[in-house]
């Protein structure tokens, strides 16, 4: 099956906000990044489309012409618990630098970690895998898209951010 993990594009926040799982706003840069995302997919023909219910991926979804994706919390970003909202350089919670140290098992502000994040975006993979779908869309987030680059055998854990994954990237994988 392909699978075709795009990212939402530009969100309305101040850069160094922590927001992975807050429900925030695109840029006001949203119709131009969409436009680019929506053209690329012109003439691919999905057997089924799937989003985070988080507004920043729905809205790309609706803007690429698919208004009714199915929503899925397992594709949702890594949740950051206490720190969401927080500017990244004003986090005074002791647990960052441990967590900075051990991503992987750590959870993030309390909630959860990388390898939880993980862990779910493989069940849904592991899901669409039995659906019977040879090619699927899905608008996702960054770290949902690491987790599935190392599900599809492209990366292993250590390797998982030495990538950038921008807005509005398009990444195609096989599983």
């Amino acid at each position: 099956m392909d699978v075709f993990l795009i990212r939402h594009t530009r969100t309305a926040v101040v850069p160094g906000t922590c927001y992975g799982n807050s429900d925030v706003d695109v840029a006001g840069s949203f119709p131009e990044e969409a436009e680019r995302v929506r053209v690329r997919l012109e003439g691919e023909r999905f057997d089924a489309i799937y989003s985070s219910p988080l507004q920043r991926c729905r809205k790309l979804a609706i803007y690429c012409g698919y208004e009714n994706p199915v929503l899925d919390d397992r594709l949702k970003e890594l949740n950051f618990g206490s720190w969401e909202g927080q500017r990244w350089d004003e986090i005074q919670d002791p647990r960052l630098r441990e967590w900075y140290d051990d991503w992987l098992s750590i959870p993030a502000g309390g909630a959860e970690s990388f390898l939880e994040q993980y862990n779910r975006v493989s069940a849904f993979l592991d899901d669409l895998k039995d659906s019977g779908y040879r090619k699927v869309c899905v608008f996702t987030h960054g770290g949902t898209i690491r987790a599935a680059l190392i599900y599809a055998g492209k990366y292993n854990f250590n390797q998982a951010f030495t990538d950038d994954v921008d807005y509005g990237t398009q990444i195609r994988i096989t599983i």
